[in-house]
């Protein structure tokens, strides 16, 4: 995939990049510079360690339903 940087130093990022990564407006981006390139990642506005690694689950059913298996079902309410 190809972008053009504009003049303004902005590059358009491509569709299938954008929803792989779940990038909407506003969405915090970060460049990490690597001996062969950069990396862009998908950031996050959250200070806890976890805010990265939960952006990268891709669940295949609720996570309702993986926490009740691990921790067992949530006590019903009176």
């Amino acid at each position: 995939m190809r972008s053009t940087i504009s003049s303004k130093g902005q590059v358009t990022v491509p569709v299938e990049v954008r929803e792989r990564l779940g990038l909407l407006p506003g969405t915090p981006v970060e460049f990490e510079l690597k001996e062969e390139g950069v990396l862009l990642r998908k950031g996050f506005s959250g200070s806890h360690p976890v805010h990265r690694v939960w952006e990268t689950l891709r669940l295949d059913r609720p996570v309702d339903e993986v926490l009740d298996e691990m921790r067992g079902p949530r006590p019903t309410k009176k």
